[in-house]
């Protein structure tokens, strides 16, 4: 038990700017208290005690904010920043150095018992108000964008974003695990694709109708073309989406 508190203090150490030493960590990062919490009241959950591992439970969720059940799997160097409205289920599993945001749910599915909790293997990074829901399993060096709703199997070294969670792979790609707001916008991607398709199918259909009527009035029809329209009238979906980024 020891050993896995000094890990997830030297996570902190490791992984936060804002942690200026020892004091500060231990008497202000409510994470850290309620891992320590919760790792006396597993402990005691695993032998068998009746009432007094959910009494430190609750008291642990009044204290800090943060409500992990003690039936929960928590690993070594698992980060739990802010931590405000965290909420981890019975039969959840944590694994080694994940971090997870403020406002996460490690959520059950379901009435039957048995695993109905989500298993998070090592490294996987969840962003502020995600919700990963039901006995699936988030792979190695997972990204969980922040808002984001997970609900089905998430293959290792991916990025996930959307309701549902959506998976986009980033293979080779360092991330910085703070880093949990910078993820790819699929769904603007999507639009973007989109609006280029429909221009372009306009192009075609402006171009047509010139060729019909040059050949209506007799007179030598021009070739058609095909390409991105000029006159595209929706300016504010684009100021709404930004600038498309191909870095």
């Amino acid at each position: 038990m020891f050993k896995s508190f000094k890990s997830d203090l030297e996570i902190i150490k490791a992984r936060d700017p804002a942690a200026r030493g020892l004091v500060e960590i231990l008497l202000c990062y409510p994470g850290l208290q309620a891992l320590a919490l919760h790792r006396v009241s597993h402990r005691l959950w695993k032998y068998g005690l009746p009432l007094i591992p959910r009494l430190l439970s609750q008291m642990t969720r009044s204290l800090t904010g943060i409500e992990i059940h003690p039936g929960a799997t928590i690993g070594q160097g698992v980060f739990i920043d802010h931590g405000m409205g965290v909420v981890i289920g019975e039969t959840a599993e944590i694994g080694n150095r994940c971090l997870l945001y403020q406002g996460v749910t490690l959520g059950g599915t379901g009435k039957a018992h048995g695993k109905r909790h989500p298993t998070l293997q090592e490294n996987v990074v969840v962003g502020a108000g995600a919700k990963v829901l039901g006995a699936i399993k988030v792979g190695a060096n997972t990204r969980i964008g922040a808002g984001s709703v997970v609900v089905r199997d998430v293959e290792a070294d991916s990025t996930v974003v959307g309701i549902p969670g959506r998976v986009v792979h980033q293979s080779g790609v360092r991330i910085n695990p703070l880093a949990h707001s910078a993820l790819p916008d699929a769904e603007a991607n999507v639009i973007r694709n989109l609006m280029e398709r429909i221009d372009q199918l306009e192009n075609q259909v402006s171009s047509l109708q010139s060729y019909l009527h040059d050949i209506s009035e007799g007179r030598n029809p021009q070739n058609i073309t095909s390409g991105k329209a000029q006159s595209l009238k929706d300016k504010e979906i684009i100021e709404f989406l930004g600038e498309k980024n191909d870095s």
